[in-house]
This record gives C-alpha cells, sequence and structure tokens, in this order.
C-alpha cells in the first residue's frame, strides 16, 4: 500500500526556518521524481519544487529560500525552508511530481507569522 507521511510544520516567526519531512513507502522510491506542494487557505495545490536527478523550483518565489533534496536509501524527501515570509503559510504535502500520482497524505500545516 502505497502511503505518504509529511512532518516538520509548525508555526515560525517571519525570517525563520523549518524544515519538512516526507516518508513514502509501499512503492519503489527511487524511480520517481518527488514534489512538494503547498496549498494555502483558499487556494488550490500548486507544485512549488521537485527533485529527480537535480532539483526544479517551479515557484520563483522560493527560489534561493527553499532547498528541496531526497535520500533514496531512507525514501524521503525534504524540504528546507528559510526566510519564511507570510506568503509561504499554507499545508505542505509531498507527492510525486510534476504530476501527483499517489494518494495525498495529511500534509504538514506551516503557518508564518509574528
Amino acid at each position: 500500500q502505497e502511503q505518504l507521511v509529511e512532518s516538520g510544520g509548525g508555526l515560525v516567526q517571519p525570517g525563520g526556518s523549518l524544515r519538512l519531512s516526507c516518508a513514502a513507502s509501499g512503492m519503489i522510491f527511487s524511480r520517481r521524481t518527488w514534489g512538494w506542494y503547498r496549498q494555502g487557505l483558499g487556494k488550490q495545490r500548486e507544485l512549488i519544487a521537485y527533485v529527480g536527478n537535480i532539483p526544479i523550483y517551479v515557484d520563483s518565489f522560493v527560489k534561493g529560500r527553499f532547498v528541496i533534496s531526497r535520500d533514496n536509501a531512507k525514501n524521503m524527501v525534504y524540504l528546507e525552508m528559510s526566510d519564511l515570509k507570510p506568503e509561504d503559510t499554507g499545508v505542505y504535502y509531498c507527492n510525486t511530481a510534476p504530476e501527483w500520482g499517489i494518494q495525498w497524505g495529511q500534509g504538514t500545516q506551516v503557518t508564518v507569522s509574528s
């Protein structure tokens, strides 16, 4: 059974940092391209970055502030977030990318507020 579990979100002040993690199970992890998606309040879920052999930052607003990485030995995907801004607030999900193909996990809430 394919499963995705996201963690690492929280409440942080503007300028702060967080590290999100995604644990994937039930599939051949290393063969897929993985991405992080964000869903802001009242907005559609959108792809912000993905990584196959190299990282691709779809959302120019996160370029230079976020770093996506993967660990094929651990079946994990990470998103290092720095210099966080209120606009980064939302629920963050991982999934295959650039097209999602696995049932969504519960996501992890990131709130950037003073």
